[in-house]
């Protein structure tokens, strides 16, 4: 059995802290979190603490805080020689301090503390210094997600800047879909079948395979119209950007 404690109480330390509990080949010892009451409704009172120093050795422990925040809280680790990981995407393996061992444990997926999720569908790329700590990680991660990848620093990189494209700006369009139907006395419930199917054709299709739309077809004639139907000088430049790189990737193939 691996035993970990996990640093921090936001999104992906919530998330985490739920999926290890219910794991049964994994025992978590130890929460940080400077308001313990952020916890307290997710594991017991006894394995909560709110000061570092009272942070003990384990197996694993896991950084789960803002990136800004890892290497400060990196440095303030107790003891030395052991295996340490943050969950970021974008922070490198190697900004953790030399004194332990270091490591990266990074679930893929957008998190929201009200947002249940099926940890075992998630992937989870993980990193290590060497090939033991690598199959400590790999164990841990198989605990609790059916998906494990073993992906570098760079790769990670990569794949977080894709991960905004395709999910926290695909987010905020939805945002400006849901403001133009409101603010013309439409329901944003009727474009969630539209958006479901969206999802849901790239799980059989490429994303070139499923472009579809005016720009797609390049009918400038329903372009022009939308451009003219919007008044919001923000939403028209993303309209526009946006027509132009799909065409002009299409001009690619």
């Amino acid at each position: 059995m691996i035993r970990l404690s996990i640093i921090g109480s936001g999104n992906v330390a919530q998330h985490l802290i739920q999926a290890f509990s219910k794991s049964t080949e994994t025992e978590l010892v130890q929460v940080f979190s400077r308001q313990p009451e952020v916890v307290s409704h997710l594991i017991t009172s006894d394995k909560i603490i709110s000061d570092l120093n009272h942070l003990i050795a384990v197996d694993v422990t896991i950084i789960a805080v803002s990136d800004d925040a890892i290497v400060a809280v990196a440095n303030q680790i107790p003891f030395e020689n052991q295996l340490v990981v943050h969950t970021s995407g974008s922070v490198p393996m190697n900004a953790l301090h030399t004194k332990n061992r270091k490591g990266v444990f990074y679930p893929l997926q957008t998190f929201s503390k009200t947002k249940e999720v099926d940890f075992k569908l998630i992937p989870i790329c993980i990193e290590a210094e060497n090939e033991s700590d690598l199959e400590q990680l790999i164990t841990l991660a198989k605990s609790i997600s059916n998906s494990v990848n073993n992906v570098n620093s760079e790769q990670r990189k990569a794949l977080h800047i894709a991960a905004v494209f395709v999910s926290n700006f695909t987010n905020h369009l939805y945002q400006i879909g849901s403001d133009i139907c409101k603010e013309n006395n439409l329901s944003f419930d009727i474009l969630k079948p539209l958006i479901q199917e969206t999802a849901n054709k790239i799980l059989t299709l490429s994303p070139q395979e499923a472009q579809t739309g005016p720009a797609k077809r390049q009918d400038t004639q329903t372009i022009n119209a939308h451009l003219h139907f919007l008044t919001d000088g923000h939403q028209k430049e993303i309209y526009k950007m946006l027509t132009k790189s799909i065409i002009d990737n299409g001009k690619k193939l």
